[in-house]
């Protein structure tokens, strides 16, 4: 947002130099342009902003017929800046509160997506992970379809989207390509291995894990060429085994 502001401060910096040039080599510099001598670039430059902002003290004034067709052209060309600027603001700024009123990540947090963490879905596994990378929060992001969920975990302080898991156009906006780690955790099985499959397709990296909640989720998720995969059960059963032992 910082960027696009100065972009367009930048913009009208321009046109007002361009008109103050214009004003102090050419029409300024001609007697009977104007009911007073031009004689400065600074004088230009307030003459150009009094214009442009239609404020129009009466001090200086166009005389000449090229002198009012230049005043004309400038006030018509700055208050079309000064609209496309105001209108360009405001659309941002009511995108932003709309995507965060509905819990949408917004265009300005897309850009600054890098080597960050995606957690996909709300099960077990996340929810841990999420505690046990806290203070990893500001690299982090938990993605889900629930909003409760989703705005629960925002009132936590997580950065947390509703997001269509199923949809390569809102899975693509997270930029899975530049995350550091990809974890899916989705509960169901058929899900778990749809959205496995998507998110491979986008990212084509090795830096995704799958949390698999049964073993035919995992032969499932082995068939289509997925490595990394956690079955929370299974780690658990071992673990029990071995204590027993």
């Amino acid at each position: 947002m910082k960027k696009i502001v100065l972009l367009y401060y930048a913009l009208i910096l321009v046109l007002v130099v361009l008109g103050a040039a214009l004003v102090t080599y050419t029409l300024g510099r001609t007697p009977g342009n104007f009911n007073t001598g031009i004689n400065s670039f600074v004088t230009a430059v307030y003459f150009t902003i009094v214009t442009i902002s239609t404020v129009g003290y009466g001090d200086i004034v166009p005389v000449s017929t090229i002198a009012r067709l230049f005043v004309i052209a400038l006030i018509i060309i700055g208050l079309g800046t000064f609209a496309f600027v105001l209108t360009s603001l405001s659309s941002d700024i009511m995108s932003k509160r709309l995507e965060s009123f509905a819990g949408r990540i917004s265009s300005t947090e897309k850009r600054l997506l890098h080597n960050h963490i995606v957690l996909i879905g709300y099960g077990p596994t996340n929810v841990a992970l999420l505690s046990a990378l806290k203070q990893k929060s500001g690299h982090m992001i938990i993605v889900s379809p629930d909003k409760v969920v989703i705005d629960q975990l925002s009132d936590e302080g997580y950065k947390a989207f509703v997001v269509d898991v199923t949809s390569e156009k809102d899975m693509s906006s997270l930029n899975l390509d530049k995350a550091q780690r990809i974890i899916i955790d989705m509960r169901h099985d058929s899900l778990t291995v749809y959205v496995s499959l998507l998110v491979k397709n986008i990212t084509k990296k090795d830096n995704i894990v799958i949390v698999a909640e049964t073993p035919t989720a995992e032969k499932q998720l082995r068939s289509i060429g997925m490595e990394n995969i956690i079955n929370p059960g299974e780690i658990a059963a071992q673990h029990i085994t071995k204590s027993l032992s």
